[in-house]
């Protein structure tokens, strides 16, 4: 699928947890679907601007790095996709004045303009994948909650996710044959930790782990070298990482 870029604007902002605030944009008729864990990059306007502004085309990055004061964005993965109302839902972590993502998303409200590139979407189980292992902090939980929403009923599936405490979990309605586990930090738990714990069912999985960084290349190698798993079966993305600050 060939990526665009594509002008949205707030129509509605929800605190889902302490937090977490979810951002509807509109305007996004043309907006094409990629998948579960759809991913874009989401430029916000900088300071005395209305709506950002920023190269486009395909040498936008070209163009972008070589701009005298750069627009600024990072990545984001669509919560949910309404192609019939032009909409899209984005989950923003919430982490104070640290980043320009949690600094915009604390302030956004109903006609303030973001710019969109994209989409990119990663899961995709193969055929042969007997259960899912989907494991990631509250970065990954937009695309893991995308995923658990639309998984067939028949589906085998093993959930880890890390927050900061009990009030950041989110309800989720889950088929039968599908264990979502709450990994909470205040109590002194890991994903790392909680996913050597796991118990896995029989068969071959497909992993899908996303997160800081450290913490993603942790659990690949224990799925690697203590569980056996394929590394083609494993799909894994460090979206941060612990102490950096991300540049884009």
């Amino acid at each position: 699928m060939a990526y665009g870029h594509y002008s949205a604007r707030v129509t509605r902002v929800d605190r889902v947890t302490p937090h977490m605030a979810r951002v509807t944009l509109g305007g996004l008729e043309d907006f094409p679907g990629a998948g579960l864990d759809h991913r874009v990059k989401v430029f916000f306007p900088l300071p005395g601007e209305e709506r950002p502004i920023y190269p486009t085309g395909d040498d936008w990055w070209e163009r972008w790095q070589v701009e005298p004061v750069r627009a600024v964005f990072r990545t984001y993965t669509i919560r949910r996709h309404r192609p019939e109302a032009g909409e899209v839902d984005i989950d923003f972590v919430l982490h104070g004045d640290t980043g320009p993502g949690s600094r915009w998303a604390e302030n956004a409200g109903p006609g303030d303009q973001v710019g969109l590139w994209g989409p990119r979407a990663e899961y995709a189980p193969p055929a042969h994948a007997d259960w899912v292992l989907l494991a990631g902090d509250e970065t990954a939980l937009p695309a893991i909650g995308a995923i658990l929403e639309s998984l067939p009923p028949t589906t085998t599936a093993r959930v880890l996710v890390e927050v900061a405490s009990e009030a950041e979990r989110q309800p989720f309605d889950l088929p039968g044959g599908v264990r979502l586990t709450w990994v909470r930090r205040d109590a002194g738990e890991s994903l790392v930790t909680a996913v050597k714990e796991t118990v896995f069912p029989a068969g071959r999985p497909y992993a899908w782990v996303a997160g800081e960084s450290g913490t993603v290349k942790q659990i690949r190698r224990h799925l690697v070298n203590e569980r056996g798993v394929d590394r083609r079966d494993i799909y894994f993305s460090g979206y941060w990482r612990r102490g950096v600050a991300q540049e884009v």
